[in-house]
């Protein structure tokens, strides 16, 4: 798959390196990308990575011990305001890229036909809700060029991520969602 566009989702140029180069650094963030902000989520995967000591792999995370992931997500800085329970859900989050995927997060998307079954498969991945795995159909859409038939009926119609094209975009992408939440109430 090739990356035509860089994302820009952190601050950090080798942390927006790594989660635009690697499916699964991306996907991690978009694990954690919750209660905390957008730039400390897809930093997290860049120090995961570095605590590990060797690339991210589906199958390795997924085999860790438990207690030796929550420990690489709770040394200071913790890679989450809740660092155990999410350890736990990119353990579970790896474990299905494992079995469902053979570890590769690509496998996700290269052969889904539709825009239906690309966001069943989305939906299918552990703690994935529709928010979510909307997300990620319109980073993979907007970023990456994966459109099976119909996936535009699933991209976020509200300001996200995947509309981020640079640095700048991301600051803009807070006032602009605030305002789009204040408008749903």
């Amino acid at each position: 798959m090739d990356h035509p566009t860089q994302l820009y989702l952190t601050n950090e140029p080798d942390a927006n390196a790594l989660i635009t180069d690697d499916p699964l650094a991306f996907l991690i963030g978009l694990v954690l990308h919750q209660q905390i902000p957008t730039e400390k989520a897809f930093h997290s995967p860049l120090v995961l990575r570095d605590r590990l000591g060797h690339g991210l792999d589906a199958v390795d995370i997924a085999n860790m011990d438990p207690d030796e992931l929550q420990a690489v997500f709770k040394e200071k800085p913790a890679l989450h305001r809740f660092p155990g329970s999410m350890a736990k859900r990119v353990q579970g989050v790896c474990q299905h890229i494992a079995d469902q995927y053979g570890g590769s997060v690509q496998a996700l998307w290269a052969d889904a036909t539709s825009g239906d079954e690309l966001m069943k498969r989305l939906l299918a991945i552990p703690g994935f809700g529709e928010y979510k795995a909307r997300i990620y159909v319109g980073v993979l859409g907007n970023r990456f060029g994966v459109r099976p038939s119909g996936w535009e009926d699933y991209a976020p119609t509200w300001p996200s991520i995947a509309d981020v094209t640079s640095l700048d975009d991301l600051a803009e992408l807070k006032v602009r969602k605030k305002a789009w939440k204040d408008s749903q109430s």
